[in-house]
């Protein structure tokens, strides 16, 4: 039998025994609930600081950074600021506040097309109407033109009629932008002849000097004309606008290998070569053109020239320099938009720049043999080895509504021909004893309707021959109102 100070020393040592372990276990889970304790701290300071990283992440990219993006849809050149963080891109943070940005850009661009269509189709209504407002009076003025013949009532008609000019083309480039039809369906025409036209819608168009190299009969397709003529109003626009009034605008029409070159020189202030980028951009016509892009208020030449050179295969180059310090503009006309016209059987305009080949095959002109004047039949004093002299006819002074359609004509002084000669007119020189012939004097009336049919005979010659538009489009045109 066991002892009784036995079992209780062993039930003190299983005591003792039991109290430390359960005492071990205690401490041990007092250890672990504070090294608890200090990682849920830790996380707790760690989740602190990751929302206030993400909260100052979301005012950040409302604050700066959507706005910046928005704008750079309208403004390329500007960039958008980064997190605030520096670790941020990469995570899935950044990656989440990209996503934002991107799905930002492309619902804007959604908006910013379907506005601007919007826009544009009702710009395009308003320009329709406007259009025909005009032609209408455009047609008013050139009956008025024709009825009345008083010179000072008929110059007036013409600035009316060039002002209603300039109103057209303002209202045609805007439609033009917005995606109409150029408004006018032309024939076979001389380039130089469409050239003339885009200069004649200008202010300022006595400031422009054509030089024509091209062949005789060189000429455009039926539906290049009114593109044509509308680019080169357009850069003779800018080159006007951009340098001193007292300068001039040179335009040179020459052949190249593949068609035709326009270039039009001016000696203004010149662009820039952010601004020459620009330009070059929206005359090349690759990227869609939105109003909201033009400015306050549009500026819509570039543009009109960017839509036209698309649509009709044109080419336009603005990115050069001019030698005279201003921009050079170049348009070519490729070969399958060049035609061939008879210029004996349907010649250009008289006001047309003449064809330097033309002067250069007519340099050594034939003069005319001077017509003998028969002897008197009893002269006074016997000269018989001595002919008659040619007396020139004096010529009248012109007036000046008489002198400048005379330049216009193409009338010029021998210094402007280059040194070629000038033909004048003879007269023979009357017999001994014979009465001399009065010269008739013309009365005002008569003076007045000359002049009033050569102003009418110079407008008519400038005005292309109008070919009927396709019903769809004379029908957008209201009735087809065309000049």
């Amino acid at each position: 039998m066991i002892e009784l100070p036995e079992l209780v020393a062993g039930g003190l040592a299983a005591g003792t025994l039991s109290a430390l372990a359960l005492g071990g276990g205690l401490l041990r889970s007092r250890r672990q609930k504070a090294r608890l304790r200090a990682e849920v701290a830790e996380l707790r300071t760690q989740l602190d600081g990751s929302e206030g990283a993400f909260i100052s992440e979301i005012e950040h990219l409302a604050a700066r950074r959507m706005p910046a993006a928005a704008a750079q849809l309208a403004h390329p050149h500007l960039k958008v600021p980064g997190p605030v963080r520096p670790n941020t891109p990469g995570t899935p943070t950044g990656i989440a506040l990209e996503y934002v940005l991107t799905a930002l850009r492309e619902e804007l661009t959604a908006q910013r097309v379907r506005i601007d269509a919007a826009a544009q189709a009702g710009l395009r209504g308003a320009t329709r109407e406007i259009q025909a407002a005009l032609y209408r009076l455009q047609d008013a003025l050139r009956g008025l033109q024709q009825q009345y013949d008083e010179p000072e009532l008929a110059q007036t008609l013409f600035a009316l009629d060039h002002e209603n000019e300039q109103s057209l083309r303002r209202a045609q480039v805007a439609a033009v932008v917005c995606g109409a039809w150029v408004g006018l369906a032309r024939e076979e025409s001389h380039v130089v002849d469409a050239v003339t036209g885009g200069q004649a819608r200008l202010a300022g168009y006595d400031r422009v000097k054509v030089h024509n190299h091209l062949e005789s009969g060189t000429a455009l397709v039926s539906h290049a004309v009114e593109p044509v003529a509308i680019i080169v109003a357009e850069l003779l626009d800018n080159a006007l606008r951009h340098s001193a009034p007292d300068t001039d605008v040179v335009v040179n029409l020459e052949h190249v290998h593949h068609g035709v070159c326009v270039t039009v020189d001016d000696a203004g202030l010149g662009m820039t070569q952010d601004e020459r980028a620009r330009a070059q951009r929206l005359v090349a016509g690759s990227d869609p053109i939105l109003l909201t892009d033009l400015g306050d208020p549009p500026r819509m030449g570039l543009a009109a020239i960017g839509q036209l050179t698309r649509q009709f295969d044109l080419g336009v180059d603005v990115s050069s320099p001019s030698p005279y310090g201003g921009v050079r503009a170049v348009l070519r006309v490729d070969t399958h938009l060049l035609a061939r016209i008879d210029p004996e059987e349907r010649p250009p305009s008289v006001s047309a720049a003449r064809s330097t080949r033309e002067r250069t095959a007519r340099r050594e002109p034939v003069r005319e043999p001077a017509v003998p004047t028969p002897p008197p039949a009893e002269p006074a004093t016997p000269t018989p080895s001595a002919p008659a002299p040619v007396v020139p006819e004096p010529v009248p002074a012109a007036s000046g509504q008489e002198a400048e359609h005379e330049r216009a004509l193409g009338h010029q002084e021998p210094g402007d021909l280059g040194g070629l000669p000038r033909r004048r007119r003879r007269s023979r020189t009357p017999a001994a004893g014979a009465p001399e012939q009065q010269r008739a004097v013309r009365r005002p009336e008569e003076a007045a309707a000359a002049l009033a049919a050569l102003q009418y005979g110079t407008a008519a010659a400038r005005t292309p021959k109008r070919a009927s538009a396709p019903e769809s489009q004379r029908t957008e045109d209201e009735g087809g109102a065309a000049r």
